[in-house]
Formats: structure tokens, C-alpha cells, sequence
């Protein structure tokens, strides 16, 4: 590895420029890459929801689709207004009184049933469907346009305009996370290390390996809002690591080769790659835990952020040596006095009075536990959004005008008698929080023979094997009233037909609630497993992959417990995601000191002296490694309006700032306690003391 590495230094030059070329296709993999703003439509396949969604696309020719509520209209502006709709691209069909009674029939003669369907007071109600599902490019495209035609009486609700709303807050947000983390960043590690160039530099690197990063997402078809958005920040986060211990490995071998700066790089990469392989192992393993998830988010994330790591390594041991060298001169000039100095008072501390901090980790363990066992989550994807978007205001005048929060889609087997369909959609409408139901049998009557239903209607509410109906429910998606309304209404439809099932955003969020609460034990159980082996394979000992494990997940129930007893909801993503990724890209910190502290005890150190220097020679890298990753994540967490990417980097850069914590205390207590165990049950411990009996003190 050194011959390659010394290659790398000979050949800076045309790194740099093999560099900069690379980032052409990789920009343009990225503008090319498409962003699903829909959450839901990560759900699989298999299930009756999503199926059904299917269906209403190829069989009806619709599947997202808007409740437009018409505040102060004159009724032909009404109509004129639905005309207009009509004739935008993408929306395949409406449906309004006129389209089951003539314009001129006063609304006060109107059936109870169809009029408190479509008006309330000065207000009436419009349903708009597009040829699209609920996030594609069409459907959103069509929603902006009905927005241009419309003014301040008229309030578009639906989950494809928060998907419209996400996608919009989006894309101008994402900019200033990155400028935001490279400029703390940037902060931090001018603190942290004796150049003010070199930070940069850094920076320049690792924003070329996120470039080439989300350049490669073009061949993934597409990837989802939320990874788009902490892709950035968490490779920066994650792999900053690698770029300071290729700086200090570069400044250690300047000594051994003062006047050949080639040679020292070369064995500063070779040493470098050596030392974050195993580093990376443990972060990329903890990413592809999220790939077994069900809900293919987690897949998503998990390939993506595994590739960055990746990407980061490769650039660590080309790209920026070939950098630092292109530059060693200015880098010497800007050399500045080191602003963080250790004096190793805090290790001796820690080692002196390390049953103090048993004792805490004892009295914070079962808070922790139990907080982070009942934090409370939510699963109303529009519930991450700020309230002043149009979409949630139209939510909003839907509830407070017409008292309804979500629609339901039956789809039933079209060949139901129209008398059993009248007697079904009864049974529906004495469900609690069920508004009111509207079918063919609705509409116009089951008395009416079918060759007299109007094209319209039957195009909109009949295929070719299934018919359809809406439910109005009161009841917000996501909640447990809305769940049990779910199933009764399922179990009233199975009386009738076996096969009908209940599709739409709240039957969708109520499988995606189920879904995730099995994948989050599924991924945490797996990260565990994962890194507890590689720890294990590592030290070749069974107890310290305990060890470290416990401190890290120790630091992740601390984090999660907080939102618990602050009283705050989090988003369903954030819950999934963070155990596993905080556990992946924090171990680190703890491997590093026990690197050092095995070291020394295997070269006959005593405990305690062991366990100081361990702690000493750690404590810099270990807290500016834990800066940098706070730094890289905190900015957004603060600046996101989208709380399901703020709640995330929140939970990442607070989970950063206590893992590094406990490592500092926790873990070298735990050295000093269970010492004794570590050295029975290692097993270069074992060899060493069958070789050499007394070598390793107390």
C-alpha cells in the first residue's frame, strides 16, 4: 500500500485533474436524478393499499387527487372554475353537484345527503383527480397549475399538494444546509487543527466525494427527499474523521522524511486506508442495516449513505493528499497556535474518580431506558410542514368549513347488486366520524338502471372490474380514531364482499405505522448484531464488543429520552433512523480509545496507566471528531422548516455531542471496572499471558 500510495504523491497533480473532471457526469447525475417527495409510496408492494393504488391508476385512470373548497363564489364561477380544471394536463376528471343536477335547481331542493356533501354556508366543496398518482411529476405539475387559476377564495387540500409544498420547501432549503455546515465546519476545525487553510481544503475534498456521491444516485432511478436532503450533511459529518487522520499521520512521518514530502504522504496514505477501514467497516455496516427495512426508505438511505462512505474513503487516499501536497506550502503559512490543548488533568481525573461516573451511568440508565421506550411519534407526513404552506392552510379551511379531515376510497367488485351496495353504504355512514359516502348508488339512486348513469360518473366511479366510492371521515389521518374507523369500515365491506378493500392517505399511513414499528426492532437489532461482530472480529475479544456497544447505545437512549421528557412529538423517519445511524457513526469514537487502551495493555501498561494514556492520547481526536459531526448537522437542525429532516440532524448532532461524552467518561470507567474481564476474555490477552505469565500488571 505504500508503492500506491507514494504513486498518488508522484501523481498529484493529475489526481486533481482526474478529480475535476469527475465532478462533469457527476453534476449531471445529479440534476438527472429524479427526488420522490412521497413518503408513502415507500411502502411494499404487497400491501392492499399500495395495490390499490395501482388499480386506480390503470383501471380508472386516476390516482392522486385534490378536495378544492370555494369560498364566496357565484355558482356559475363555480362551474367556470371546474371547466378550467378540466382543461389542465394531468387532470382527468372532477366532480361537483352539476355533475349529478343541473345548475338551476336551487341548492336548497337538493337531496340532504348530496347537499351536505358538496356546500356548507357560502362555502362549496370540489373533487379534483388526477391521471397521476399521488407524488408523480404530473400530478404536482397539475396542481401548480390549478394554484395559477385560482385566487384567495379557493383552498386546494389533498396529500399531493403537501407533496407539492415538501418538494418546493425543499429544493430552495437544500443550498443553505450545505452552506451552513461547511461554514461550521469550517469553524470547528480551524479550532481544532494548526492551519487556517487546511479546514478548507477539507472541505473542498469531501464536497467533491458528497458531488460524486449524488452524481451515482442517477443510476438508483431516483432517491427519496429526506436522503436527499441529510446526504450532504451526514457524509460530512461521518467522513470528516478520515480527512483529520490523514493530516495527522501526513505531520507524524514529515518527521521521519523532513526533506521528502512524497515519501511521507505515501506512507501516510498507506498507514491512513489501514486505520478507516476498519473505521468505515462499523459506519457502513450501521447504514446497510437500514437496507433490510420493509419500507423501502431505509433501503434508500441505507445504499446511499454506505456509497458516500465509500466515495469518502476512496477520496480520503487520493484526492486530498494529492491536494495537501499541491498546496504544503501555503498550508505551512497559514500555521497557527493550537487553541485546544490537552494537559491530561481530565484523565486523571476520570481514572481517579471513575466510580463516580459508574454511578451516573447507573442513575441516567433507566431514565434513558424509559424514555426512549415511550417518546411519542407521529405519522401525519403533513404534520412536518409549517402551518403557513398552502397546503396545510387548505387542510386546515377543509376541517374548520365542511368538519372533515381525510378521505376514504372503497374498492369493491363492481358486480355488488345495487341494493346490497345502498344497504352497505348505510352501514358505512353509522360509523363514528363518518361525514357521509358518496357512490353511484348515492349520486343518483339504486332504482336507476344502469344504460341512464351518466358517462361521467361512470367513468369516474366504475372500471372494468372494480367500483369505487368516497368516505368522508372527520377524523385526522394517523390517529387512533382514524385507525379504528378504518377497520370497521373494512369489516363492513368484507360482509359484502371478500375482496373490497379501503385505500387512500389514512389506510396508507395506518400500514405505514405498522410497517415501521416492525423494521425499527428488525434495524436496531441488526446495526447491534452487525457492529457488536465486527468489534469482535477487530479486538478478538468477547467482552469488549459489549462494552463499547452499551456505551454507544447508552448515548442513544439518553437522546432519545430527552424529546420524551421535553414532550415532544418526532417524526416516524427520525425514530427509525437514528439508533442506527448514531450507533454506526459514533462507535468510532470508542474504537479509537480502545485501540490504545488494548495497546497498552498487552505492552504491560498497568490498569490505570493504561487506561490514562488511552483516554489523553484519544480525547483530541474524540472531541473534534464529535464537534465536526455536531457542527455538520446542527446548522440545518436549526434553519430546516421541514421537521422531518430538522428532527433527524437535531437528533444526530445532540446524539454526536453525548456519545462523545460518554466515551470520554463512560467508557474509560468501564475499562477500570471490568478490566480483569477484558484481559480473561480477549484474546491476545489470553496468548500473550500463556507466553509471558506476569507481563500484563495490575
Amino acid at each position: 500500500m505504500i508503492g500506491v500510495g507514494k504513486f498518488i504523491a508522484r501523481h498529484r497533480y493529475i489526481m486533481m485533474l482526474i478529480a475535476v473532471l469527475l465532478l462533469i457526469p457527476s453534476a449531471l447525475g445529479f440534476l438527472r436524478t429524479r427526488v420522490n417527495y412521497d413518503l408513502l409510496s415507500y411502502l411494499p408492494e404487497t400491501l392492499d393499499t399500495v395495490a390499490g393504488q395501482d388499480i386506480m391508476v390503470d383501471e380508472f385512470g386516476s390516482g392522486g387527487f385534490a378536495m378544492v373548497v370555494v369560498e364566496g363564489m357565484d355558482m356559475k364561477d363555480v362551474q367556470k372554475l371546474e371547466d378550467r380544471y378540466r382543461e389542465i394536463d394531468h387532470v382527468s376528471k372532477t366532480l361537483w353537484y352539476t355533475d349529478v343536477a343541473d345548475l338551476s335547481i336551487p341548492v336548497e331542493l337538493l337531496p340532504k345527503d348530496l347537499k351536505e356533501s358538496f356546500f356548507k354556508g357560502d362555502a362549496t366543496l370540489m373533487m379534483v383527480l388526477f391521471d397521476g398518482t399521488t407524488s408523480s411529476d404530473e400530478s404536482m405539475k397539475a396542481l401548480k397549475e390549478m394554484r395559477k387559476i385560482t385566487d384567495q377564495q379557493v383552498y386546494i387540500s389533498g396529500m399531493t399538494g403537501v407533496v407539492t409544498d415538501i418538494a418546493d420547501l425543499c429544493m430552495s432549503e437544500l443550498p443553505i444546509y450545505v452552506v451552513i455546515a461547511a461554514a461550521l465546519s469550517l469553524l470547528v476545525l480551524t479550532i481544532a487543527t494548526r492551519y487556517f487553510l487546511i479546514p478548507v481544503i477539507f472541505l473542498l475534498s469531501i464536497g467533491m466525494a458528497i458531488v460524486y456521491n449524488m452524481g451515482t444516485n442517477f443510476f438508483l432511478g431516483e432517491i427519496s427527499y429526506v436522503t436527499q436532503a441529510v446526504t450532504a450533511v451526514l457524509q460530512l459529518g461521518v467522513t470528516m474523521d478520515y480527512s483529520i487522520f490523514l493530516l495527522n499521520s501526513y505531520e507524524n512521518f514529515k518527521d521521519e522524511f523532513p526533506e521528502d514530502r512524497e515519501s511521507a504522504m505515501g506512507h501516510a496514505i498507506a498507514s491512513t486506508f489501514t486505520a478507516i477501514i476498519g473505521s468505515s467497516v462499523t459506519t457502513i455496516a450501521g447504514f446497510l442495516a437500514l437496507c433490510v427495512m420493509t419500507f423501502a426508505l431505509g433501503k434508500d438511505l441505507g445504499i446511499v449513505m454506505s456509497k458516500g462512505v465509500i466515495i469518502g474513503v476512496i477520496c480520503c487516499v487520493t484526492i486530498l493528499p494529492a491536494m495537501i501536497l499541491v498546496f504544503d506550502k501555503w498550508i505551512e503559512k497559514t500555521r497557527h497556535k493550537e487553541i485546544i490543548r490537552e494537559t491530561g488533568l481530565l484523565s486523571k481525573i476520570i481514572t481517579k474518580y471513575y466510580v463516580v461516573f459508574i454511578v451516573i451511568f447507573v442513575i441516567f440508565l433507566f431514565p434513558a431506558l424509559y424514555g426512549n421506550n415511550h417518546v411519542q411519534v407521529y405519522y401525519n407526513i403533513a404534520h412536518a410542514l409549517p402551518d403557513d404552506l398552502e397546503s396545510n392552510i387548505a387542510n386546515k379551511k377543509l376541517e374548520d368549513t365542511f368538519d372533515m379531515n381525510v378521505i376514504h376510497i372503497i374498492m369493491m367488485d363492481k358486480e355488488i347488486k345495487a341494493k346490497d351496495k345502498a344497504s352497505m353504504y348505510k352501514d358505512i355512514d353509522q360509523v363514528k366520524g363518518v361525514k357521509w359516502t358518496i357512490g353511484l348508488n348515492s349520486l343518483i339512486g339504486p332504482e336507476i338502471p344502469d344504460v341512464l348513469i351518466p358517462d361521467n360518473l361512470k367513468e369516474m366511479l366504475q372500471g372494468d372490474e372494480h367500483e369505487i366510492a368516497f368516505i368522508c371521515s372527520e377524523y385526522s389521518p394517523a390517529t387512533p380514531e382514524v385507525d379504528e374507523q378504518i377497520s370497521q369500515i373494512q369489516g363492513i365491506l368484507t360482509g359484502y364482499d371478500d375482496s373490497a378493500i379501503v385505500i387512500g392517505e389514512a389506510p396508507m399511513m395506518k400500514d405505514l405505522e405498522d410497517t415501521t414499528n416492525v423494521d425499527l426492532k428488525k434495524v436496531n437489532f441488526l446495526s447491534i448484531a452487525a457492529i457488536f461482530l465486527i468489534i469482535m472480529i477487530v479486538f478478538k475479544s468477547i467482552s469488549l464488543p459489549v462494552i463499547l456497544v452499551a456505551v454507544i447505545e447508552f448515548a442513544i437512549n439518553v437522546n432519545m429520552a430527552i424529546p420524551y421528557f421535553m414532550g415532544k412529538e418526532l417524526p416516524f423517519v427520525a425514530v427509525i433512523v437514528i439508533g442506527t445511524i448514531q450507533l454506526g457513526a459514533t462507535v468510532d469514537y470508542a474504537i479509537l480509545m480502545t485501540t490504545r487502551y488494548q495497546r497498552e495493555r498487552l505492552n504491560g501498561v498497568g490498569k490505570k496507566e493504561a487506561v490514562s494514556i488511552a483516554h489523553s492520547s484519544s480525547i483530541h481526536s474524540v472531541i473534534t471528531s464529535g464537534f465536526s459531526f455536531f457542527a455538520a448537522t446542527f446548522g440545518v437542525a436549526i434553519y430546516s422548516r421541514v421537521d422531518m429532516i430538522g428532527s433527524i440532524c437535531t437528533l444526530l448532532s445532540r446524539g454526536a455531542i453525548i456519545s462523545m461524552i460518554s466515551v470520554l467518561v463512560i467508557l474509560p470507567a468501564m475499562f477500570m471496572i471490568f478490566d480483569k474481564v477484558i484481559c480473561l476474555t480477549t484474546w491476545d490477552f489470553i496468548t500473550r499471558k500463556q507466553s509471558k505469565t506476569g507481563e500484563i500488571g495490575g
